[in-house]
């Protein structure tokens, strides 16, 4: 039987008030207003609810290991509601790896549009904030960093452009949303120096983990300010001998930025159909977005023509993640979300095939079903 979808994007709640009635010259204003209704989409504390009880994703292909979620839904593009939806382990944590950045260039949009950021602005890449990888070269201006963070998954580039907007704005993304499974507020090296017990803060506190609101601002400004004293070279080398011989998945759980499958499925149709960007800023959200990986592995030329796909990708020590918006010539808007943690394989790019073949699985199982009617 097909699941009844109560599900909607959580957005900003817009007060609509009576106008005042007219009798004669007197202006007569209503004092027993009705309160406006409770959101049934989130808790009391403000929370997204869990995902709704929808069909199951078709299974994964066999050599898909360790824990395993995906979220693929048909969004209504004015309602933001889901239409139609697929999942497996909605509601459970994953780490988001790189496939976080794109909320940094969200929260980097709403900066400019602010007049907090300045599109000129251009930045050094110094020690305290050289990350691992590749980096830009000096002098690069604000799109260039933006278009290095999400083509080419450049971590000194992300953590420059999250340092620029505070790492609270970043974080603001989701609360906004009501993600609150959803972390977002470590910049990359912060993860890596807190992995390797480098992080005076987090091997000082068990708070971190359970932290929100200003103590998890607090905490993540020092687990920052301890990250910045090390040279990406040294923290690399932590790194490698922390794989090699002393990974607690215990603690890696706890340094990475984090979501569900449901949770950033919900960011993401929020940051590509209502942004709240200004027209400029959504044009360069978009352009962005289009250059990370995920239009070439998407197989859905055979029922629908793509006009445009966003997508963001990320991977790590036994971990994987891939998330997308796409949208097809004849008004279709859908959104994936793949999570994968504790793979058999430490290196898991290797699985991208794998993880796309499940995705497409989905999405094609997806189109197949009727549209939920209930208003």
């Amino acid at each position: 039987m097909r699941a009844r979808l109560l599900w909607a994007l959580p957005a900003l709640l817009w007060s609509c008030a009576a106008p005042p009635q007219q009798e004669g010259h007197v202006v007569l204003q209503r004092q027993d207003r009705a309160a406006p209704p409770a959101d049934p989409l989130r808790d009391d504390a403000g929370c997204l609810r869990p995902a709704p009880e929808v069909p199951k994703a078709p299974p994964p292909p066999h050599h898909l290991s360790g824990q395993l979620g995906l979220w693929v839904a048909e969004v209504d593009p004015v309602t933001l509601r889901p239409v139609r939806a697929l999942a497996v382990n909605p509601d459970s944590v994953f780490p988001l790896a790189s496939t976080y950045k794109q909320a940094v260039l969200w929260a980097l949009l709403r900066d400019i549009d602010a007049g907090r950021v300045q599109p000129t602005e251009r930045f050094d890449v110094t020690r305290e904030n050289q990350s691992l990888g590749s980096y830009p070269f000096d002098d690069s201006d604000v799109r260039t960093l933006t278009e290095r963070m999400i083509r080419n998954s450049d971590n000194t580039a992300t953590d420059i452009l999250h340092r620029r907007v505070g790492l609270g704005a970043v974080q603001d993304v989701a609360d906004r949303l009501g993600l609150c499974r959803t972390r977002l507020i470590l910049p990359t090296k912060d993860w890596w120096v807190a992995q390797t017990g480098l992080s005076a803060t987090f091997n000082g506190t068990s708070r971190w983990a359970a932290a929100r609101g200003e103590e998890q601002r607090r905490l993540a400004e020092l687990i920052d300010a301890d990250s910045r004293k090390y040279r990406a070279d040294y923290v690399q080398r932590k790194l490698n001998d922390h794989f090699d011989h002393r990974k607690d998945d215990a603690v890696d759980a706890q340094v990475y930025n984090l979501s569900t499958p449901y949770e950033f499925g919900t960011l993401v149709a929020q940051e590509f159909l209502r942004p709240d960007l200004s027209e400029p800023s959504r044009r360069w959200q978009r352009d962005v977005m289009a250059l990370g990986f995920g239009k070439s592995a998407l197989n859905l030329t055979h029922q629908k023509r793509v006009r445009y796909v966003g997508a963001k990708g990320g991977n790590g020590w036994q971990l994987l993640t891939y998330s997308g918006y796409v949208e097809t010539t004849d008004g279709h808007h859908l959104v994936y979300v793949f999570m994968q943690r504790g793979a058999d394989q430490t290196y898991t790019m290797p699985n991208t095939r794998r993880a796309f073949a499940w995705i497409n699985a989905a999405l094609k199982d997806l189109l197949t079903r009727p549209v939920d009617a209930t208003p």
